[in-house]
């Protein structure tokens, strides 16, 4: 059943792919993209939730035999990736090019399922660069700012994905010697020696870490993101991400074998992903642009997975198959969470740009001008992403701070330094993330500064409740969406989900451990909160008393003294500003006398980390070398003719050499 509603999908989006290249009716590709969503978030549902997952050979292409098949784990991940793509199909985007937008989603989605099913290395890195192609095009089609600005982001990062594809095609190619098949993989590798195993992850996490913006490759997420819109941010951190951390997580657990240094190997997936984390939220706290921030806050929350990811690599060396299965399945609901919380956010973030025609995070009335149905949305997905109860950000976050205190079962020291630092890290990483999104929310949302504009499109505010009450409902449901994971056989996930509830109670595979319940919070909370109802209620009977704000003595509060996103994160700035390395330009342009100041220019930023050190020599090395090599285009017949000479030589040579 799931297969054949995959099958109607792709149908669906090779169609949109057809009417959006024949120019036909643009409503006719966008319902074919969004026909092939239901179609597909059927195939997930039926695919989570059933007990046997069954293989279809799709075709054969010499000796290679393209077969398909989908773990629940990837239908139940892939499934909120796809709840959160429908909901930015129906808001609808604000493209240029329209055509180009719908081409870019449905190439995307292929690669995405092809990524999470196809069963060998050929067709997977065809799906991949699918995956990176649709990206593209999704930014190229939305163009939300200057055309060299756009070209500039999507160069970049194309760039930084091919050098992930090349390293994945590296780790394939290594694994794949001897049959492309996975099935064989990690029978073929056990006879390899242990450095090249190593080797072989490192690729791995090259090659995927590309995609989830692993340092140092998160350097392309604010260029793309911020030239692109909402919609787009959410494929982006949605379906997409949650097919390449899933890529990932086949590739630890199905390709590679268990071999000597893998406690070395797991000990590197939790120290990159942690470090990631927290330069990628600290990165974020200081954007003045949603798309922006939302964007170093999508690979903050990847980088978080990666970091269960490691943890469950540590317990598999240790053959604790129960903690492995728990630490997969945290990765897991923290992705599906965080796809419809940052959806609902970047979704808010289009609600700016069509209300005040910008993105800017600044006090503008947008929320006291909108209904309240903005507000309902983009508060549940706020305090997600801030890991505040009862919300499904609470509930993952608090399941892998779980995952970490379990340090104390490993043997070697290097994996309990490894969690330990995670566990510092990721708290470091929590708090941040929560001033992050007070002032995504405080500035950009609840300022009353600024003049009346529109009240945006229904249709869109309303696509913001569904999505934000998803959150919600992703929380207070967790009991009964995690038995869509017992049916997984990837790292004893299954195993242990079955485990993870006890009751209305989410428990850490032992309910003495610890346990919380956002079911009944969502309960209990309402009922506390009579109290102080009460309290107010009985306090109204003596009047109110009415004062004016305190504003440095000033009788009124003037709109200049208003808190800026700047002001709001500036003393974090000065405090890491040996991370940030911060900017400061000012200027004040006079007439004639001292006192007489005409204008004052100001302009202020932080450096990147690895852009300078990294990027900027790369580009210059790349430079220098094509320089150098074009002297092979003289233009000359007799020396394009000496090429072709040695170039069969070679040819040659390889062919009789013994």
């Amino acid at each position: 059943m799931s297969l054949d509603l995959f099958c109607v999908a792709a149908l669906f989006w090779g169609l949109a792919l057809l009417f959006a290249a024949s120019c036909r009716s643009q409503s006719a590709s966008h319902g074919a993209l969004a026909l092939g969503i239901v179609a597909a978030l059927g195939g997930c549902l039926a695919g989570a939730f059933s007990a046997h997952s069954t293989t279809a050979s799709l075709f054969t292409s010499g000796a290679i035999f393209v077969r398909f098949r989908i773990d629940p784990a990837a239908a139940w991940l892939l499934g909120w990736g796809l709840v959160a793509a429908l909901a930015a199909v129906c808001a609808g985007t604000p493209a240029h090019r329209p055509r180009l937008w719908t081409s870019g989603a449905a190439l995307s989605l292929l690669g995405a399922l092809g990524v999470a099913g196809l069963q060998d290395g050929v067709s997977f890195l065809i799906a991949w660069e699918l995956m990176s192609l649709g990206g593209a095009a999704l930014l190229l089609g939305d163009r939300q700012g200057p055309v060299p600005q756009n070209g500039r982001a999507a160069l970049f990062m194309l760039a930084l994905l091919e050098v992930g594809s090349v390293a994945l095609l590296a780790a394939i190619l290594i694994l794949g010697a001897r049959h492309p098949a996975f099935a064989s993989w990690p029978v073929t590798l056990r006879q390899a020696p242990d450095g090249l195993i190593f080797v072989t992850g490192v690729l791995l996490i090259v090659g995927f870490g590309a995609k989830l913006g692993l340092l140092p490759f998160y350097e392309w997420y604010p260029a793309a993101y911020g030239s692109a819109s909402g919609a787009t941010g959410t494929l982006l951190s949605g379906v997409i991400l949650n097919a390449a951390w899933f890529g990932l997580a086949r590739g630890v657990f199905q390709w590679l074998p268990r071999f000597p240094g893998l406690t070395a190997f797991g000990a590197l997936l939790v120290v990159i992903g942690t470090l990631t984390a927290v330069l990628a939220i600290l990165y974020a706290f200081q954007q003045e642009d949603w798309r922006r921030l939302l964007a170093f806050s999508s690979a903050e929350n990847a980088a978080v997975a990666v970091v269960a990811l490691g943890a469950a690599v540590l317990f598999r060396r240790d053959h604790l198959p129960l903690l492995e299965g728990f630490a997969f399945t945290v990765g897991l609901l923290h992705l599906g969470g965080h796809s419809l919380a940052k959806g609902t956010l970047m979704l808010s973030a289009d609600h700016v740009r069509e209300t005040r025609g910008h993105y800017h995070i600044a006090q503008s009335r947008v929320l006291a001008q909108s209904p309240w149905t903005l507000g309902v949305g983009a508060l549940c997905a706020v305090m997600s992403l801030a890991a505040l109860p009862p919300q499904a950000g609470f509930v993952s976050e608090w399941y892998l701070f779980q995952t970490v205190f379990q340090d104390f079962r490993l043997h070697g020291a290097l994996a309990q330094i490894a969690l330990a630092f995670a566990g510092a890290g990721l708290a470091l990483t929590a708090a941040i993330a929560l001033a992050t999104m007070a002032k995504l929310f405080g500035v950009g949302l609840l300022g009353k500064n600024g003049v009346s504009g529109p009240v945006g499109t229904a249709r869109r505010r309303g696509t913001i409740l569904v999505l934000g009450l998803a959150v919600l409902g992703y929380a207070v449901g967790m009991p009964w969406w995690i038995q869509g994971l017992i049916h997984s056989r990837l790292a004893h996930s299954g195993q242990a989900a079955a485990r993870l509830v006890h009751g209305l109670m989410l428990v850490p595979l032992d309910p003495h451990f610890a346990f919380i319940s956002p079911t009944l919070l969502v309960i209990v909370g309402p009922l506390l909160a009579l109290i102080p109802l009460a309290l107010l209620a009985f306090g109204m009977r003596s009047g109110r008393r009415v004062a004016p704000i305190w504003a440095h003595g000033l009788r009124t509060l003037p709109q200049a003294s208003a808190t800026t996103a700047l002001a709001f994160s500036n003393a974090l700035r000065e405090l890491y500003s040996f991370v940030y390395r911060p900017r400061t330009i000012a200027e004040r342009r006079i007439e004639k006398r001292p006192y007489f100041i005409k204008a004052v220019r100001f302009e202020y930023g932080q450096t990147a980390l690895f852009g300078p050190t990294l990027f900027t020599p790369a580009t210059r090395l790349v430079r220098a070398l094509a320089q150098r090599a074009s002297i092979l285009q003289r233009g000359s017949m007799n020396a394009y003719l000496a090429y072709i000479g040695i170039l069969l030589l070679l040819v040659l040579g390889s062919v009789f050499w013994r």
